[in-house]
């Protein structure tokens, strides 16, 4: 019987399908097969039937194993992910593959751990636990209050509940069911706030729209209920029995949260999260479960606009304007376009939400191409938007780094037992090294940067590479020892505070004290508590997150983003002071916001003052026009990247003059070296290509890439083509 020819799409940097027989399975495109490929085995897609091949039928090799038992992928997935491999310029196989959990790129079979509830046995009784049993003991005055516990709910209970569970299975204290992990439904939901016009106009604005394809700019000050608004549009959209919602965050400390929102609200909803926190086993489970259908509502960073939803009807973007949302390396997409795509080939509304909308979405509300909705006041009717002022630090004395208007400020709120924020986008003890004598500053011997100090740990670490080494005790140039940290970072900052206001209860909040699992959610349970006064962080705490009592914000060493070279700089910080601002009295109690700056009268910062965002970024806009900067343009940068630079350079002058013979209506600029001319011991380099309409940009790269496949330096180079960048 003659076997049927399958297009295979493989894990490899080839922009190809393979050729394989069917091998006698039945298997349906979008099954997961195994695959001889070279002296490996690999795990590929199938993503087609054909009668012909160009390889001869008898070297034709057939797939080793098909995955019949699991549901294939359904043709929205793989128009998706065809889009993108084609508009961002990667191998086909490989964009498929990235978009799947790992579990499902290995070749052994993808087994979800089972996950279990328990509950208390009819006849279980307190007095058979010893005295000594403290996790069991606890286990059952927990089940005592709730009829039955989850393994997440017991993990928060104790890390050692697994034995104590054992145990008193044993005992016949407990019984065991299990759970579909994340589709826990069920309970009473919490009281809805009563919404505000502008809320109850910008739902029904959704709502009452003819079905179809339709982008909604949110537009929202902060505090501003957009959070309620979503709550309010997945209740609508998932009215009936079926329907499913995406709702993407930009940052996995964001995502507990706003699970949380949604879970106390709608409770009848099944729920699951996507998340690189998640064990890979949760993942996938996670995963099938929306493949499935079975969750209604996927919370998720930047991978999970790729999930397969069977019943997908609104798509929900919070924060758009999050530089987070864009990939830095492999596929470099940009998941709030994406979304953009897949609600468009899928005809359903998209709605973005910020109060800091990206200049491009701005344009295209501006423009008519997006719809916008508007919510000019804060959600608590009492809660008015915080007064914000500028500390000019030329004409005000600084105490080791903080000014004494600052000072005082925090201690009025110690007084009245209010909580602070002090926003510094900088961990570390201390940016720079410095010799006193010969100036030399500790650099990173790997990346174009300086180490920074970490001095309670005593080492020098690169936030680049991650290269770190012990402080020394002399300069290495010169030999002096008297060698100071210089500058301000988090650490250094909570060690000034603890010296200055010895009685205040301070936690710094980084990607340094937030490392163990779980140690975010439960410092911000301390803050929501109560128990801490002054708030030490970095943008981790800039947006998303609601402490009632926090009525001062403190924003230390912003200067620099001012004269940055990047043309994007004075956009993004205006979005992130914004969002930090946005964190003081958001409860009805008056806020207001320091800023340290040495330009207090600068158009930034009095577009800050008055809380205008739509004429900063008009005039932005106005400038961007004007230079024929995006989005008034398009822009893709070839970035290549060696050991050895002159490799670089090689292949750079050749893309370059291919570049140049073959552009219509492209500027393609000369190859230079970006801002971080070494990153992890690779040089690099880059090609900036500059266009007025995107059709000739893409039409050049199609061209492009496939010669740079070709070239001979190919093998020895590792190169991206990065359109529409975010960094350069």
């Amino acid at each position: 019987m003659s076997q049927n020819i399958l297009k295979i799409a493989l894990d490899v940097p080839l922009d190809k399908l393979f050729d394989y027989l069917d091998g006698g399975f039945d298997v349906e495109i979008g099954q997961r097969v195994a695959v001889s490929f070279g002296r490996r085995k690999q795990i590929g897609l199938v993503v087609g039937k054909t009668a012909e091949s160009d390889v001869p039928r008898e070297k034709l090799k057939p797939i080793e194993h098909a995955f019949s038992d699991e549901p294939a992928l359904d043709r929205h997935f793989f128009r998706l992910l065809k889009f993108c491999a084609d508009y961002y310029h990667y191998p086909h196989g490989q964009a498929l593959l990235s978009a799947l959990p790992a579990r499902l790129r290995q070749t052994e079979p993808a087994l979800s751990r089972k996950q279990f509830a328990y509950a208390l046995t009819p006849d279980a009784g307190a007095e058979s636990i010893p005295g000594r049993k403290v996790v069991q003991r606890r286990i059952f005055a927990a089940l005592q209050a709730q009829s039955e516990l989850t393994e997440s709910a017991l993990a928060e209970i104790s890390a050692g509940w697994r034995k104590a569970v054992q145990e008193m299975q044993t005992q016949g204290l407990l019984q065991a069911s299990e759970v579909l992990a994340g589709l826990q439904t069920g309970g009473e939901p919490l009281p809805a706030p009563e919404l505000n016009s502008d809320q109850a106009q910008a739902i029904e604005a959704v709502c009452r729209a003819p079905s179809g394809f339709k982008t909604w700019l949110l537009y929202g000050i902060t505090g501003s209920g957009k959070t309620e608004v979503y709550i309010r549009l997945i209740e609508r959209f998932l009215q009936g029995n079926d329907g499913q919602v995406l709702v993407l965050v930009p940052e996995i400390n964001l995502t507990p949260q706003l699970e949380a929102r949604f879970r106390s609200r709608l409770p009848q909803l099944p729920l699951v999260s996507l998340h690189s926190n998640l064990s890979e086993g949760e993942r996938l489970q996670h995963w099938r479960l929306a493949q499935s259908g079975q969750a209604r509502i996927v919370i998720g960073t930047r991978l999970s606009v790729f999930t397969p939803l069977p019943a997908l009807k609104l798509i929900l973007v919070d924060e758009e304007h999050d530089a987070s949302y864009k990939q830095q390396d492999s596929m470099r997409y940009h998941a709030r376009d994406v979304a953009l795509v897949r609600a468009q080939q899928l005809g359903l509304p998209v709605v973005l939400g910020s109060a800091t909308p990206a200049l491009e979405s701005w344009h295209n509300a501006q423009s008519g191409k997006y719809e916008k909705l508007v919510l000019t006041n804060r959600a608590v009717s009492q809660a008015a938007l915080p007064q914000i002022r500028c500390i000019d630090t030329t004409r005000n004395t600084l105490q080791d780094g903080l000014s004494l208007i600052l000072i005082d400020a925090m201690r009025e709120r110690l007084a009245r037992g209010e909580q602070s924020l002090l926003f510094i986008n900088r961990r570390g003890y201390s940016p720079v090294l410095l010799c006193s004598a010969c100036h030399w500053i500790a650099p990173c011997m790997r990346c174009s940067a300086r180490l920074v100090v970490h001095l309670r740990q005593g080492r020098l670490r690169c936030h680049h590479c991650g290269h770190e080494q012990k402080i020394p005790s002399a300069c290495p140039s010169c030999g002096n020892t008297d060698l100071h940290p210089t500058g301000h970072g988090t650490q250094r900052l909570e060690q000034t505070l603890a010296t200055l206001l010895p009685e205040a209860r301070i936690l710094r909040v980084d990607r340094d004290s937030t490392q163990r699992k779980n140690a975010l959610s439960e410092m911000l349970d301390a803050v929501h508590a109560d128990e801490v006064d002054i708030l030490v962080g970095t943008q981790m705490l800039a947006k998303g997150h609601d402490f009632p009592n926090l009525t001062l914000v403190g924003v230390i060493d912003t200067d620099s983003a001012l004269f940055s070279p990047d043309f994007r700089a004075a956009e993004r910080l205006f979005s992130q002071l914004m969002q930090v601002a946005g964190r003081a009295g958001r409860a009805g109690k008056p806020g207001e916001v320091l800023i340290q700056t040495a330009f207090p009268d600068h158009v930034l910062f009095n577009a800050l003052r008055s809380h205008d965002f739509p004429v900063f970024a008009d005039s932005l806009l106005q400038e961007r026009e004007i230079m024929q900067f995006p989005p008034y343009s398009y822009v893709a940068v070839l970035k290549a990247e060696a050991n050895d630079f002159a490799l670089v350079q090689r292949f750079l002058k050749f893309a370059a003059d291919t570049a140049h013979a073959q552009a219509q209506k492209v500027t393609v600029y000369d190859p230079v070296r970006p801002q971080m001319e070494r990153l992890k011991g690779m040089e690099r380099g880059q090609l900036l290509m500059h266009a007025g309409q995107r059709t000739p940009l893409q039409r050049l790269l199609h061209q492009l890439v496939v010669q740079l496949r070709a070239h001979p330096l190919n093998a020895k180079i590792r190169w991206a083509v990065d359109v529409d960048p975010l960094e350069f």
